[in-house]
């Protein structure tokens, strides 16, 4: 995005950022909440229907994925070399299965967008090590986040990160901004060059969520219209946080209780 289209990004006020606050912290307790479920034998339909009752029932909010755009469920679970926006079904996951859930609520009108990567059963060494190196790629372009740095800041360096690593960005999806609607401006690349596109400053809020490739960066989607996996098969993770840019740097609106960085 160029700085053109800087008069499109709403600077959010303190009452904003305070109703992000509580949404962000919603989607959160779902990913908490959820992470005490997903094992060997579960269906991601099971995930699912825990997570709709949960935001809807426990939360009394909206699970902002469900029917949007047509999307038939309320969070999206991609397994393995699904990139993102997997289905959930039938499908059991299975030991050494990674799965990336991604968890978008709506409470009082305000949106909190978060998604993390899950490992099950034994870990493979390779699908420990991609889910390391989106985790590491998220945390490296969270901290890039303050006034007065550009999106290109944010891109350049989780782009290096994954290359250094032999890995692959995806880029025909990316960050976005967030909080008065599910997608706003700002278009938020996880690649890119120092200096260059939108500057950041305090009020804005969007989401990094690199998705990250251990094979190439070429992606197709299913015919389910839905389901982005990579074309060699080779397994992706993403790991995405929720962030407001204060006056001295970032807050991480979608943080999780005892949280560590990589």
């Amino acid at each position: 995005m160029s700085d053109n289209n800087a008069d499109k990004v709403i600077i959010k006020t303190p009452e904003q950022l305070a109703g992000m606050r509580i949404a962000g912290k919603c989607a959160a307790d779902v990913l908490m909440m959820l992470s005490e479920h997903v094992r060997v034998g579960v269906t991601t339909d099971t995930l699912d229907k825990l997570a709709y009752d949960y935001i809807v029932n426990e939360q009394k909010a909206i699970p902002a994925c469900l029917n949007y755009k047509g999307f038939p469920r309320s969070i999206c679970t991609s397994i393995n070399h699904q990139v993102c926006h997997g289905i959930p079904g039938s499908k059991k996951l299975s030991d050494g299965d990674i799965v990336n859930i991604d968890v978008t609520v709506i409470k009082n009108g305000y949106f909190g967008d978060t998604s993390m990567m899950f490992e099950i059963g034994k870990p493979t060494i390779r699908g420990s090590r991609i889910c390391r190196i989106a985790h590491e790629c998220l945390w490296i372009g969270i901290d890039q986040v303050k006034p007065g740095a550009t999106l290109g800041d944010i891109g350049y360096a989780i782009e290096q990160h994954a290359k250094n690593n032999h890995c692959s960005v995806v880029q025909e999806y990316c960050g976005h901004g967030v909080g008065l609607e599910f997608h706003e401006e700002p278009h938020v690349m996880h690649y890119g060059k120092k200096g260059e596109g939108l500057v950041l400053a305090p009020g804005m809020t969007f989401t990094i969520e690199p998705m990250i490739n251990l094979g190439k960066k070429e992606i197709k989607i299913l015919p389910d219209g839905w389901t982005v996996v990579t074309k060699d098969r080779a397994l992706s993770a993403q790991w995405e946080h929720t962030l407001a840019i204060t006056e001295t740097g970032v807050e991480i609106l979608t943080l999780r209780p005892n949280e560590a960085r990589p």
